[in-house]
């Protein structure tokens, strides 16, 4: 594997929550460019602003394209109108159409090789809505957008706490009608594969939650458990999935039986994410699997109540570094594991007298 500096590519999310606060306290620890070269797009003046006005002592080098990204120092490059304004705290029109603009030069900049991985700091999901955004959120857009026909899955985690969803960003109202056992078997097959290619796990466990209160008490409070989640279940288990469940939410997660997992894989958006965010909030990260492209986030959102008061923690952007880092390597690992496999237990030379044949060795 060659050892190289991989490049992060750092979009700059909403410029009026805590997005640049975070970004520019991770790289105040000159640690960081030790282990990747860094390239913000964004805004060098917001940048600058923010700088100055939290006092944070990070240094950046401005670049016009990614052709000029350089090791050992903060890159930014202007993907914005220089006229930009910030209104700390608040949700704008003009937030939401810089944020699209850096997540669209950072998507070009991927197809083109120019960067590795993609890590992008909270948007907001309303204002950044456009004729040229119509998504949910960053997860399905990136999909569109670089996932050439694969389909994606939200994991959050801290360390060896994994929590995957079978829906996303959907009404609570459509939960019950999107969840189908194909569904369900999709969700399951990336979630095994990224839990082995992306972070190294032989044989993983994955626990899957019920849809409804008490696993559906055998009927009497719903019926998905038995026509749907079990015999998704009881297919991927055929196919060597170490899968098991369906178990009832709350009890799993208040009896700690979460940690005897390498996954757990939720039914619904808050059902997964509430309880994840509530032991894991601080230095919890997004990470999209399924697609080629390796991109992580912070577990938080744009967080406007704090913005520009220096409150705001940089660990779980930081840890969505690390993050993207392991998954980019752990994949160069597998690649070149897969293009060199073990060879066989016998040689050959001219004839089968020749082959050693294990199954005729005696004991001694």
């Amino acid at each position: 594997m060659e050892n190289k500096k991989v490049i992060v590519g750092i979009t700059h999310g909403d410029i009026n929550g805590i997005g640049y606060e975070v970004i520019l306290k991770t790289f105040s620890d000159s640690s960081m460019f030790e282990l990747c070269t860094p390239v913000i797009y964004g805004s060098p003046k917001v940048a600058a602003y923010y700088r100055k006005s939290m006092d944070i002592e990070t240094n950046f080098s401005i670049i016009t394209s990614a052709n000029e990204i350089q090791d050992d120092r903060l890159n930014i490059i202007n993907c914005c109108d220089d006229e930009l304004k910030v209104e700390i705290g608040k949700p704008t029109t003009e937030s939401g159409k810089a944020a699209l603009d850096a997540l669209e030069m950072a998507l070009a900049d991927y197809r083109n090789g120019m960067i590795d991985v993609i890590v992008t700091a909270p948007i907001n999901k309303n204002t950044i809505q456009s004729d040229e955004f119509n998504f949910p959120g960053h997860t399905e857009y990136i999909e569109n957008r670089v996932g050439d026909g694969a389909k994606s899955l939200m994991i959050l985690l801290k360390d060896d706490f994994r929590v995957a969803l079978v829906t996303g960003h959907i009404p609570v109202r459509d939960i019950s009608s999107t969840i189908t056992i194909d569904l369900i078997k999709q969700k399951l097959d990336i979630f095994n594969r990224s839990l082995k290619v992306d972070f190294g796990i032989d044989a993983p466990r994955i626990a899957l939650f019920s849809l409804n209160p008490h696993a559906g008490d055998n009927g009497l409070i719903g019926n998905e458990e038995e026509e749907v989640i079990k015999p998704a279940i009881e297919d991927m288990a055929q196919k060597g999935v170490l899968c098991f469940g369906p178990y009832p939410a709350d009890g799993f997660m208040g009896s700690g039986n979460y940690t005897h997992f390498d996954g757990i894989l939720a039914m619904y958006h808050d059902q997964g994410l509430a309880p994840f965010k509530t032991l894991s909030m601080d230095d919890g990260v997004n990470y999209t699997a399924g697609l080629p492209i390796v991109r992580t986030s912070p577990a938080h959102g744009t967080a406007y109540d704090i913005a520009g008061t220096g409150e705001a923690s940089e660990s779980s952007f930081r840890q969505a570094i690390y993050i993207a880092l392991d998954v980019f390597r752990n994949r160069i690992i597998e690649k070149e594991i897969s293009a060199h496999p073990l060879r066989k237990q016998y040689y050959e030379k001219r004839d089968d007298s020749d082959k050693l044949k294990l199954d005729t060795i005696e004991e001694e």
